[in-house]
């Protein structure tokens, strides 16, 4: 009798694992979902205006924007931004272009977020800027500034001079010069004096937090002002 039990026992254990009745340990595990990549933008072009929007009225016109089809990718984020307001608009496509009502006569930068199916993680393109072309201009402003170094938030070591520098741009290319604001005051409003080149020198001390900004101003006389950008010094 206890022959015919030891003999049960074994033929139930080897049934167990052949039909996988084990503990598990030799499942395949699930293969990981590759990261999506990073999209190509296409249109509309870096640092110039948006001449092939179709016209709604006098102030709006719509603006499809393109990009390359990025690898492992489900959806994607665009994301455009009003640089007068700095207000936001976004759509989440399943293609590799997006259609957008906008303001005309008025700068925008614009950027694309590739997204994946069973990832948290995401890829996210340059970023262009754009004029949207206006009725009856004839020369547009310059785009605002953005900063180079120190970016915003930036945290920087030593004291003494610090070479503030930042890129200015302008779709008819006629930038005359830049006016420099810089302090420990949040507003930024203090000038630091005006240059030809897009960079500064400023003095600096230890422990201080400061604030600058940047004022472009072109030929015609049009100008743009920058976002307050700050750093603090260890």
């Amino acid at each position: 009798m206890k022959m015919i039990q030891r003999i049960t026992g074994a033929a139930i254990g080897l049934l167990l694992t052949a039909c996988g009745g084990s503990d598990g340990g030799d499942d395949p595990q699930p293969q990981p979902v590759p990261a999506p990549q990073a999209a190509t933008l296409v249109f509309p072009n870096n640092n110039s205006t948006c001449l092939e929007g179709e016209i709604i009225s006098p102030s709006q016109s719509r603006v499809t924007f393109q990009w390359n089809a990025s690898q492992h990718t489900d959806s994607y984020q665009l994301v455009v931004r009003n640089l007068n307001t700095n207000q936001e608009s976004s759509q989440t496509p399943t293609t590799n272009q997006a259609t957008l009502t906008l303001s005309r006569g008025t700068p925008f930068q614009w950027y694309v977020v590739s997204k994946a199916t069973g990832t948290n993680q995401t890829a996210t393109s340059a970023t262009w800027r754009f004029y949207n072309e206006g009725p009856g201009i004839s020369n547009y402003a310059p785009f605002p500034a953005e900063a180079v170094y120190p970016m915003r938030g930036a945290h920087i070591s030593g004291v003494g001079p610090v070479a503030l520098e930042w890129e200015g741009a302008d779709v008819d290319d006629d930038i005359a010069d830049y006016e420099v604001f810089f302090g420990t005051a949040p507003e930024a409003d203090i000038s630091a004096g005006t240059t030809s080149l897009p960079t500064w020198e400023v003095t600096v001390a230890s422990g201080q937090t400061y604030y600058w900004k940047v004022q472009t101003r072109d030929a015609a006389g049009n100008s743009s002002e920058s976002e307050i950008f700050e750093f603090r010094v260890q």
